[in-house]
Parts: structure tokens; sequence; C-alpha cells
């Protein structure tokens, strides 16, 4: 397959999604308008406070990066036939991680390896229920979440306490923070990070034996073992590897937003990013590059809603109008997601 080939599959998918985003904009127009907003100076206040300048850019660009991360766990999860949704816990720790070895080797370098290393190993836990003992990734996942929640919620508070301020853990030292992109904003190095990640991911996915194993695994385990392909082996791959990118996310949040470069009270900061990230997974079609522009798109969305308020729409009614385009650009993911598994059958 030539990559002119390769690019012209890409072609229907994003076809696809484009038209989704122009139908959830409608949707959202006529519930602005039926609940007595101004639906164009709602949507032009929207595109502004995300694209409108250098700043407002470079603030989607800055809120997309940890979405790109944990849509890529989910993404791996998907392709190799797992609903893995245990990003979230992931992301803690690896802020934990970030905040607690640059109090020692105050480089870049260390809290990034931190973050993927304690990734993975909070991963593996699940990886091994599923893949030994088959226990529903589901079920593991979200109860890991939630001890993840409560541990790295105590390790704040507790261990890595800043004591000159109650409301966040220690900050990351300066010598550990990633250098700004644009100046006053929060854009850093941090999102060209999660790209060439998202780039990485892609390449091991598509064009490595690694990747090949993890994809045949997903679209038909049986067929994948009788070729000579280890399912399990694939499944804790894509355990590990995605437990990587997730914690690479929490360590990125605390290490390249100022100004307070540390875990906030009740993990303010790094909360809802493995989560989100499923959403980001779903529009981007659960492909590394189309996760890229998915998470720019709910950065654009996060970013823009400030000033979308300021024309008098009320921030539920933002998160509402937020939701019906996620929802819309979601569907023909969730198709893809859910009608996979019928068509194996009847294949």
């Amino acid at each position: 397959m030539t990559v002119f080939d390769e690019l012209k599959g890409y072609l229907k998918p994003l076809g696809e999604s484009v038209l989704a985003i122009l139908i959830g904009a409608l949707i959202g127009a006529i519930v602005l308008w039926l609940s007595g907003y101004n639906a164009v100076a709602a949507y032009k206040a929207l595109i502004q406070g995300s694209f409108g300048s250098l700043g407002n850019f470079a603030e989607t660009l800055s809120k997309s990066t940890p979405l790109i991360l944990t849509a890529i766990t989910f993404a791996i999860g998907a392709r190799t036939g797992l609903f893995n949704i245990g990003a979230e816990g992931a992301v803690y720790f690896g802020a934990i991680a970030a905040v607690a070895i640059t109090q020692s080797i105050q480089n870049p370098l260390a809290g990034i390896l931190a973050g993927l290393f304690i990734g993975a190993l909070w991963m593996l836990p699940a990886a091994v229920l599923k893949v030994y003992r088959g226990v529903h990734e589901v079920i593991s996942t979200i109860m890991f979440n939630w001890i993840a929640f409560y541990l790295a919620s105590w390790l704040a508070l507790q261990v890595f306490e800043n004591p000159m301020n109650p409301n966040s853990t220690l900050p990351i030292p300066p010598g550990a923070r990633l250098p700004l992109l644009v100046k006053n904003s929060t854009l850093s190095l941090a999102f060209v990070i999660a790209v060439i990640t998202a780039v990485i991911v892609y390449i091991i996915m598509w064009h490595t034996k690694l990747g090949y194993e993890l994809r045949t695994s997903g679209l038909n385990s049986r067929a994948a073992e009788y070729g000579g392909i280890n399912p399990r082996k694939a499944m804790l791959w894509s355990f590990i590897i995605g437990g990587m990118t997730a914690g690479l996310a929490g360590a990125l949040q605390v290490m390249g937003i100022p100004p307070s470069y540390s875990i906030s009270q009740g993990l303010a900061n790094v909360y809802g990013y493995g989560f989100d990230g499923i959403g980001v997974s779903l529009v981007g079609r659960n492909h590394p590059l189309g996760i890229i522009f998915a998470g720019i798109l709910f950065g654009a969305l996060n970013a823009g809603a400030t000033l979308m308020q300021q024309t008098g729409v009320p921030l539920e009614m933002v998160k509402v109008i937020e939701g019906i385009i996620i929802v819309a650009v979601a569907v023909p993911g969730l198709l893809d997601l859910f009608l996979k598994p019928l068509r194996r059958e009847e294949a």
C-alpha cells in the first residue's frame, strides 16, 4: 500500500467527522435559539476565544495536550479489543511521580520518565487481572480509578504537601519545568511532546510487528492465535503502552502549566482528563493522528467557553452546546466501536 492509498483511506472518516461537527453545531445553534440566546454571537465568541489571537490559540493547544495523551490510552485498548478506561488513575500517579522525582532530580527528563514508568506500573494489576483471571477491564479499571483518586489525594495532602500553600503540593522545581512556547500563556513544550508521542504510537501501531499483533488481536483474537500471535501478550502491551501515555499526561500537566507547577487540592488540575480522553479518542476514530486533531477540537471548546459566556450564555448552556457537538462528532467512532464485534461474528 502506497502513502497515497493510505491517505485516501482516511478521507471517508475525515469527511464523516467534518459533517458531524457541522451537524452538532447546527443542533447546538437551534438549542441556543430555542433558549432565547443569540446563536451567531455565541459561536462567534467561541471561535474568537479559541482561535481569535495567538494567545487564545495557545490556550487551545495547551488544553488539548493531556486529552491527546489520555485518548491514545483508550485508542490503543480499543484497537486491541479492550475497553480500557483506566487512564484517569494513571494520570494521577503520573503527576504524583513527576512531583516526587523532581524534588531530588531537577531535570524535565526525570519527571517525564517517572510519569511514563509509574503510569505503566499502575496499569499492570488491571492487565494481569484481565489476562490471567478474565476480569473485565471496565470493572477493574473503574475500581482502580477510585483507588488511585483517594491514594493520590492522600499523597498530595500528606506526603508532598506544600507548607507554604495548603492548596497544592510541592511545586515542580524551576530546573524541571518545561519551557513555555508562547509568553503569557500556558502553552509549553508539553504540547510538542504530546504530538510526538501520538506520531510514535502511530508508527508502532501501523508500522511495527508489535502494532500488527495488537491490531490483529483486536480484530479477531482466535484468528490471531491461529496465526502465531499471542493475544495475552498483545493485551499486556496494550495496557502498558496505554498506561505510559496516561502517566505522561499527568507528568506534563504539572511540569508544563504555570503558574503553580503543582497538583491542586482535590487533584483539581489533573481530574477528568482520563474520562474526557475517551470522547477524544472516539472523535479521532481511535487513530493516533486523528486524535491530535480531535484533541485540538476539544481544547478549542474548552478555551472558547469563557468568552462564550460573556455573550450572556450561562456556563450550563455552554456545557450543553459542547456536549451536543461532542456527541455528534463521536457518533461515527461509537458506531465503529460497537459494530466491529458484530462484523467479526458475521465473518
